[in-house]
């Protein structure tokens, strides 16, 4: 049997499945087609709940069709605005939070996500994990803008505080053309956290 590495698509759903049960909470901050949020829904059971976001109107009309067409519509609420402003719009913790960077496949490139607004976003998403939750970035080095984000990225990382979370990247080294990196955070469980 081959052994292949995979990608860091692969690597964050490997990373985030044994956080999700029945009843968890979960964000996709990058809806684009929608394959990320349908399988959030999938492994957040009838009892959980999946919060999406994506600025463009296309986004969220792709990923309501492959969510209806599922059956899982109903663990959904999908939002039509910049992952930034998730703090405001998610109302409770969640257990993971997805990042998938770049653009909307099969759209314009000119529309990205942006390292300003990028930044704004894992700033909220961390501010909404629980304790031992899981915050996952995919980033696209290959464009300009993407290369932004990688370097921001992980300046942004390797600044935690180690004592509240754990941070990693994952990326291949020897191949061309710039693949996807991995950038994964776990909010420690800390004294302050465990019930009195």
């Amino acid at each position: 049997m081959a052994n292949d590495f995979r990608s860091a698509r692969f690597w964050a759903a490997e990373l985030i499945e044994p956080a999700l049960h029945d009843g968890a909470r979960a964000v996709d901050a990058t809806m684009g087609n929608g394959q990320d949020t349908l399988w959030l829904c999938q492994h957040v059971g009838e009892g959980g709940r999946v919060y999406a976001f994506d600025v463009q109107p296309e986004a969220v009309a792709r990923t309501r069709e492959r969510l209806e067409a599922a059956g899982v519509a109903d663990r959904t609420e999908l939002h039509c605005t910049g992952h930034e402003n998730m703090a405001s719009v998610v109302p409770e913790p969640v257990d993971v939070v997805m990042f998938n960077l770049g653009w909307l496949p099969g759209a314009e490139h000119a529309v990205t996500t942006r390292v300003e607004t990028t930044l704004l976003a894992v700033d909220a998403a961390l501010g909404l994990l629980k304790p031992d939750g899981l915050l996952t970035i995919c980033v696209y080095p290959g464009h300009a803008e993407g290369m932004r984000e990688l370097e921001a990225l992980t300046r942004w990382a390797e600044a935690l505080d180690p004592r509240r979370y754990d941070a990693m990247i994952r990326h291949y080294m020897n191949q061309p053309n710039d693949p996807p990196r991995l950038i994964a955070v776990k909010r420690k469980r800390t004294k302050a956290d465990r019930p009195h």
